[in-house]
């Protein structure tokens, strides 16, 4: 154990989480000696009167009523404040005057400030433009947008009049985007005319038609035009009405109060991986992820009134959601968009330092990038406002951990997070009471009774085993998408433990209660922390004539995954130069930068099942040296021997 920093006695006293204790003394007359196990014990065995207490102490605008938990024996029944209700856009708009609420920053510089009062107002005419389209509660809103001001704004509307936003990244091609909004049938969807990435501009308008001809269900197109360019034209389709800003500008906003919703009436819907299929459409609800997002923003990150919130993200992660709900706590966020290292390799510091940020978050992969390059802060940037670095996506290894303290700054509290899209929100991450430990998350979120497992279903210390949840938690998801009698949902999180949320993390709580995350314990793919699935991947390089089939693994490499590509070929065909950039670029437009695999590996065959499916976990245990399980489910066991020891695995 090797302590890198502990919060001063000041810092504690004037921390949210010693707040929240008094708040607790004085409710429920128990004192917690400024102790955080104590007040996580109590947070686990008193689900009811824990949640509740967020409610009040973070004062969530809504109706409250004196329900706090309807009980079930089935662990994703367990319904949280089922009486109350609120209204999420009414928490986000928190405030409403001429300071600054968002700051967008594009690659190149250009910057945009919106202040509450704009906001507000902004949200107001959306709402209206929503309510004149027919837009109503339950309608499902897409967005095909990059990280913008007017991103925000159309969730918090989306939000304000009851509709379910579901939002991707302009880097998914037009068959990622299909395959998730066309399951969940949007009315409209709202896209940029382009983005810019490492100084190219990449049109996104010309997607428009495809996306447009494969989901029926969209009307309507609103427009959006990239921050500081004009807009660029595109291909009209008939029956379907395009709106841009300019237009919905001149609607004269609303003055009413945005209705009351049930607290678990739904919020957004994000998207699984996409590993054995169609990514799966997880459907989250408002009043849990509220709840969720204020306790982790408040007692584990020590955002206040008046902070500046800056977390690289785009809209296609869950992290986005985080970052935006930052505003429920009158704290100011920038966005920025684009490539993170554009003629800057410490661009995001720059911003850190100019826009006076406190809290920032990244991936571990961007703090190891940093690292390798040698970036230090050293006379260049003071970051006097840093209080708080947040680390997620991927493990952050020891040397990310001391690179921070040695390199970024030596008083700031390092937070490495860990969560998921299915929540929303985290299970393990940092509190101001315990001392940082390099390589290790501080603690288990309150309310989140986090166990390690063995394959038996036993509770294991110091040693590796599968993230589970034992009791539920309000930011469960609500469903998945067209899940009849809820069998998706009960086979991804309930299948390999009874009633208990296994994670599908590989990982290790140790003696100090840090936990160490390993990464997953399936086979979704992970570089740089994304989560991506196999079938994206797959889908695209078997359109090949020369591919007969493939297998795509992760493989643990210079503190990071990187994605290794097996190909089948088809008689007659070599693996050459050529096809191997035609495979790159084609995942590449179609699927994403991030699907793109470092290696591609020609074999003669894939292990499989004796039904016939293949089998990826064996791969990846066999190119990493680990034992194989099962074997003996393999319909072709020997095939493995070819995956040992391939000299393109060790450079």
């Amino acid at each position: 154990m090797k302590k890198l920093w502990s919060a001063s006695k000041k810092q504690i006293l004037n921390s949210n989480l010693y707040k929240y204790e008094q708040f607790l003394n004085l409710k429920y007359k128990i004192k917690f000696g400024l102790n955080y196990n104590r007040i996580l014990n109590w947070s686990i065995k008193n689900p009811g009167n824990f949640w509740d207490s967020i409610w009040d102490f973070c004062k969530v605008k809504g109706n409250k009523e004196n329900i706090k938990i309807i009980k079930s024996k089935k662990f994703y029944k367990n319904n949280f404040l089922p009486k109350n209700k609120l209204n999420f856009a009414d928490n986000i708009l928190s405030k409403n005057d001429n300071s600054k609420a968002i700051t967008f920053i594009s690659e190149n510089g250009f910057k945009k400030i919106r202040s509450w009062r704009e906001l507000n107002k902004n949200v107001r005419k959306i709402f209206s433009f929503f309510e004149k389209i027919k837009i109503k509660k339950g309608d499902r809103v897409a967005a095909y947008l990059p990280n913008l001001i007017e991103t925000v704004e159309y969730f918090v509307a989306t939000s304000a009049i009851g509709g379910i936003w579901s939002s991707c990244s302009p880097d998914f091609g037009a068959k990622g985007v299909i395959e998730r909004f066309a399951q969940i049938t949007p009315k409209i969807i709202i896209i940029a005319d382009r983005y810019f990435y490492n100084g190219k501009e990449i049109n996104v308008l010309d997607r428009l038609p495809e996306i447009l001809k494969k989901i029926k269900s969209i009307k309507h197109v609103v427009i959006i035009n990239y921050p500081g360019q004009k807009l660029l034209r595109n291909k009209k389709i008939k029956n379907i009405k395009y709106h841009h800003w300019k237009d919905i500008n001149k609607i004269k906003p609303t003055n009413l109060k945005f209705k009351k919703f049930n607290f678990n009436s739904e919020l957004a819907i994000l998207y699984s991986s996409g590993t054995t299929g169609k990514p799966k459409c997880i459907c989250h609800r408002s009043g849990g992820v509220l709840l969720q997002h204020l306790k982790e923003h408040q007692l584990h990150c020590e955002i206040k009134e008046k902070d500046n919130i800056f977390y690289f993200t785009t809209c296609g992660w869950m992290m986005w959601n985080w970052l935006v709900s930052s505003l429920c706590s009158k704290a100011s966020i920038v966005l920025f968009d684009g490539f993170p290292m554009y003629k800057k390799k410490d661009l995001l510091l720059k911003i850190v330092d100019d826009e006076k940020i406190t809290l920032f978050g990244v991936s571990a992969k961007y703090i190891d990038a940093l690292r390798k390059f040698n970036i230090t802060t050293n006379k260049k940037y003071k970051l006097n406002f840093l209080r708080t670095i947040c680390s997620t996506g991927s493990p952050l290894s020891k040397d990310g951990f001391e690179y921070i303290y040695k390199k970024i700054k030596k008083n700031v509290h390092l937070a490495s997070i860990s969560g998921g899209t299915d929540i929303v929100s985290c299970f393990v991450l940092g509190n101001i009471y315990n001392s940082v430990i390099t390589g290790e998350i501080q603690n288990k979120g309150l309310g989140m009774d986090v166990d390690i497992f063995n394959e038996r279903g036993k509770s294991i210390k110091n040693k590796k085993g599968e993230l589970v949840c034992k009791k539920p938690f309000p930011s469960m998801p609500l469903k998945f998408w067209n899940d009849k009698n809820n069998k998706k949902f009960e086979k991804a999180y309930f299948q390999r433990f009874k009633n208990i949320w296994h994670h599908g993390d590989y990982a290790e709580v140790k003696k100090s209660d840090g936990y160490i995350i390993y990464g997953r314990s399936d086979t979704t793919l992970n570089p740089g922390g994304v989560r991506l699935g196999t079938a994206e991947i797959y889908s695209e390089v078997e359109k090949f004539k020369q591919v007969k089939e493939s297998l795509a693994v992760g493989q643990s490499w210079d503190n990071d995954i990187r994605i290794i590509l097996f190909i089948i070929l088809n008689k007659g065909y070599d693996l050459n130069n050529d096809l191997v950039k035609k495979i790159k670029k084609q995942i590449r437009v179609n699927a994403s930068p991030r699907h793109v695999p470092e290696k591609i590996i020609s074999v003669t065959d894939i292990p499989r099942t004796k039904n016939g499916k293949i089998v990826e976990l064996a791969v990846k245990n066999t190119i990493e040296g680990n034992k194989i399980k099962n074997k003996e489910a393999l319909a072709n066991p020997e095939i493995l021997k070819e995956y040992v020891n391939i000299k393109e695995l060790n450079d």
